[in-house]
């Protein structure tokens, strides 16, 4: 429990600027965006590797960046990927003319809201590639690699990286460098209780008294089994067997890292490894300058991980780097730390307007004469996002209750956070139908981070891009608008009928909406009517196993309750009919 705080929803932007203030001497703001980069900013003709992620994690993300590590650090709000314009200002500021990487976990939010800011800067010239980490053996089998979930083995892929591009590799190599050691990195998770949220004061998921979960994610995500709990000595080899068991052939020298995720303390992870070295000594493991302490956290979970990056000669001489950061050291009086003055730096307030990529939100540049039918559907859809709001607050808990079941419990937190930020968005743009909901679809993403985040930022932005700015859509246009909205959601999501997400709601409203349109029925007659059918279908994945996101590895835990993105996306589809009732008013239809 985080018994610091002032106002829970301010939490991660008052951490943030106190990091800042600590380690002034290592980092600075990136300028205009949720994230820090090193003292000076970017090194001309060197390699930027940029990290990210929600908060929570700490010393991961914003504590490793600095000399022999990460560049600078995208700052989510806590357990929350940030969304794709923090990714795209932070990644355009630290280009230092030869290339950016980013590398993080592989959680669904991030992948979609660090792609989508990867290509954004590709569009403008500047050379971006990605590294996912993906080490946890226990959210997938081996021969599903590219679908585990990042954890403590971050940490391993990033020093490599980092070390890489600090001596001058080049794009290419650091890259692959990075996917290398992301190749030879595996770990392995035990929770012994779990984390609370600021401000919350029940934990995200609980672990009976003598038990302990396997297999646990770095989000509050509970473990794949419950066991009793065991001495330290049987609990090094839960740790060590799995990660033995993925050895790669030929192998010997290895760095290892034993992380504690918040609660469990030093000296008991001292304990846990004098287990440890024993075991992998008598495999024959020679450990090159290993870790202990906290490198990867989840708030306050009380449990540990154990991770091993089988080196080579190039992986060796890059783990053994100096390095210099606020939260990890080594040798960082050998390492000669490039400091530049913001003054001698050429990035200015216009610099900083092209970062956003366009007009100011509430421009009217551009603007059409409106008029008074294409008025009436702007407030309109301002209303309609005003009564999502409503029904978003009045369900936060609820759903972040049932997101808790098998994923992060974050979901309702990170709607409100979306619904707000969309209700201004629309509310501070002046333009038409489509140029007010594109606002709203932008603010809804960079407000709420996360999979959910970009996920509704491109449902909203598809409808908006297949509605007319110059005159008020008939219900035939609002239907067609809704179906690519969907399908651009589908298309960022990669989702399908009964992988048990927010598409299961919404494709079988856009189908039914379609249909009552076409037989002739009024909008809000047929969006009546696909209202329920969305609600039916999102109560029926209770009986789904989720084949995608963070519930994936933990399926049998949701069997039995519905997705919490399918519910929302019911509820909010149905709490606009009042809105669209106003539509059909005034449509003479």
């Amino acid at each position: 429990m985080a018994h610091v705080h002032n106002d829970p929803t301010a939490f991660y932007e008052e951490m943030l600027d106190g990091f800042l203030s600590a380690y002034s001497r290592y980092v600075e703001r990136v300028p205009g965006a949720s994230g820090v980069m090193r003292r000076g900013g970017p090194t001309p003709g060197r390699v930027s590797v940029v990290i990210g992620g929600g908060s929570g994690h700490y010393p991961a993300f914003a504590g490793l960046v600095g000399a022999g590590i990460a560049h600078g650090a995208v700052v989510g709000d806590i357990f929350t990927s940030p969304s794709t314009e923090q990714a795209y200002r932070v990644g355009r500021t630290l280009d230092g003319g030869v290339g950016v990487l980013f590398t993080f976990g592989n959680y669904a939010g991030d992948v979609m809201n660090f792609g989508a800011a990867q290509e954004r800067l590709r569009a403008e010239g500047i050379d971006c590639r990605t590294v996912l980490v993906t080490d946890d053996v226990a959210s997938a089998p081996i021969d599903e690699r590219e679908r585990r979930r990042g954890v403590a083995g971050d940490f391993s892929v990033f020093k490599v990286a980092g070390a890489a591009a600090d001596r001058g590799d080049s794009i290419d190599d650091v890259e692959r460098l990075a996917v290398r050691a992301n190749e030879l990195t595996t770990s392995f998770g035990v929770a012994f209780a779990g984390c609370t949220f600021p401000g919350q004061t029940e934990p995200l998921f609980t672990v009976e008294p003598g038990t302990m979960d396997l297999g646990l994610g770095i989000h509050g995500e509970p473990g794949i089994e419950t066991v009793e709990a065991m001495h330290a000595t049987d609990l090094a080899k839960v740790l060590v067997d799995p990660l033995l068991a993925e050895r790669p052939a030929g192998t010997s020298r290895a760095a290892v890292i034993l992380n504690g995720l918040g609660s469990t303390k030093y000296e008991e992870l001292f304990v846990l490894f004098s287990s440890v070295e024993p075991l992998l000594t008598a495999a024959g493991v020679e450990l090159v300058l290993p870790e202990v302490g906290e490198l990867v956290t989840s708030l306050d979970m009380a449990g540990c991980s154990l991770s091993i990056t089988w080196l080579d000669d190039e992986l060796e001489a890059l783990w053994r780097a100096p390095i210099d950061s606020p939260a990890f050291r080594r040798d960082s009086a050998t390492i000669a730390t490039e400091m530049r003055s913001m003054e001698s730096d050429d990035r200015g307030t216009d610099d900083l307007a092209m970062i956003g990529g366009g007009a100011a939100p509430g421009s009217t540049a551009g603007m059409v004469e409106l008029d008074a039918g294409t008025r009436r559907t702007v407030e309109v859809i301002r209303r309609a996002l005003q009564a999502m709001l409503v029904v978003v607050v009045a369900n936060e808990g609820d759903w972040g209750r049932l997101d808790a079941v098998a994923g992060d419990g974050d979901h309702g937190v990170g709607m409100a956070r979306g619904a707000h930020g969309a209700v201004d968005g629309a509310t501070g743009c002046e333009g038409g139908p489509r140029t007010v909901l594109q606002a709203a679809a932008d603010a809804f993403a960079d407000r709420a981070g996360g999979s959910s985040g970009a996920l509704w930022g491109a449902f909203l932005g598809g409808i908006a891009a297949h509605l007319p700015e110059d005159h008020a859509p008939d219900r035939a246009e609002v239907s067609a608008a809704m179906a690519a909205g969907a399908d651009a959601l589908q298309r960022l999501g990669g989702c399908e009928i009964d992988d048990k997400t927010m598409y299961d709601a919404l494709r079988p409203f856009t189908d039914e909406l379609a249909r009552g349109v076409g037989e002739g029925r009024s909008l809000v007659e047929s969006w009546r009517a696909a209202s329920m059918v969305a609600s039916e279908r999102a109560s029926a994945t209770a009986e789904l196993m989720p084949r995608l996101g963070r519930a994936r590895p933990l399926g049998k835990r949701s069997l039995g309750t519905p997705d919490p993105g399918a519910i929302s996306m019911a509820a909010c589809l149905a709490s606009v009919i009042p809105a669209i009732a106003d539509v059909d008013a005034g449509s003479g239809e």
